[in-house]
């Protein structure tokens, strides 16, 4: 009889350590009762009944690359789902573009189970569901895209592809939250293609450049040319006009003094040419000066005298 007790004591402790289950934070349990789904245990401390309810194994196979570059099969054996965000790194493969350019590319991919029963039920293993879809979406978006496209359009391969996984892995009860391509390497010849584009490219603007610097400098030249052109045309006519007025100022003051002794103009213009030519006369290189005077020349001589006349008063006036 007390074998028969300690036989059950003992079961019934094996049974309540079998029964009882510590699940940690960010992960479930997936529970089976007689091989079907019973349900998800929270983390914290749980209850089930031992031999009857068993926790779902669950065996995940990824495809990893070692330091020698070469492809290996990692397993990864659970008694739980991890609910964190997990991040993939699907390996680099070579893809065709719409220009048939074979280029080799690869990126990242985060994901989060949000389902855990769906996630074990509805694909039998994750993670390389998640890449084999990664790989064969990245093949389609690429083969609508140009190289040069391809080059300069990350942004919207990588949007496109999150938009894609995620609608397909929704029933898997997978949420995929961002995707990112790393590296995208065209061929050798492609890449000493696009180096001498570039290099053509950059030459071609510095001769554009060099041809607007000159372009600007000729432009700026002729500005000023035809500014100093027009300061000096600006200058003889204020010069000009200056002088007018002078000569105008002058003939006015004359005119003003002829009409006040009342004198004729042409006298007084007869008069100045008189005495223009007699000084001419007296400059005049060489020995006897000899002066011939016309008859009329006293009607001269008279203005002569009357202009002498008006200069004294001036000057006694003043």
């Amino acid at each position: 009889m007390e074998y028969f007790l300690g036989a059950l004591v003992a079961v019934v402790i094996v049974g309540a350590a079998l029964g009882v289950k510590i699940v940690n934070q960010a992960e479930v349990m997936i529970i089976e009762r007689l091989g079907k789904f019973k349900r998800t245990l929270n983390p914290g401390l749980n209850m089930i009944i031992p031999f009857v309810d068993k926790p779902r194994p669950i065996l995940w196979r990824t495809r990893v690359t070692n330091l020698k570059g070469r492809d290996g099969i990692r397993e990864q054996h659970s008694r739980t789902v991890d609910l964190r965000e997990q991040v993939f790194d699907f390996p680099k493969q070579s893809v065709i573009t719409a220009d048939n350019v074979v280029i080799e590319i690869n990126g990242l991919l985060y994901y989060q189970v949000t389902d855990p029963r769906r996630a074990v039920y509805e694909v039998a293993n994750l993670p390389n569901a998640i890449e084999k879809l990664a790989q064969t979406t990245l093949r389609n978006i690429i083969g609508e895209l140009a190289l040069d496209a391809t080059l300069s359009s990350r942004d919207e391969i990588n949007g496109k592809m999150r938009t894609v996984l995620d609608e397909a892995t929704d029933k898997w009860g997978v949420k995929v939250n961002r995707v990112e391509v790393q590296d995208i390497d065209p061929p050798v010849t492609v890449r000493e293609a696009m180096e001498m584009q570039m290099r053509a490219e950059r030459e071609r603007r510095a001769t554009i450049l060099e041809a607007e610097g000159v372009k600007t400098s000729k432009v700026l030249r002729a500005e000023g040319e035809r500014g100093a052109l027009i300061a000096t045309a600006e200058g003889a006519r204020q010069s000009k006009i200056l002088r007018a007025q002078g000569e105008a100022e002058s003939i006015t003051v004359v005119a003003n003094a002829l009409e006040k002794e009342q004198m004729k103009p042409a006298d007084y213009l007869i008069a100045m040419k008189y005495l223009s030519t007699l000084a001419h006369i007296g400059r005049a290189e060489g020995g006897d000066k000899t002066v011939f005077l016309p008859y009329e020349a006293s009607a001269a001589l008279g203005s002569l005298g009357g202009l002498r006349e008006m200069f004294n008063k001036d000057g006694g006036a003043s």
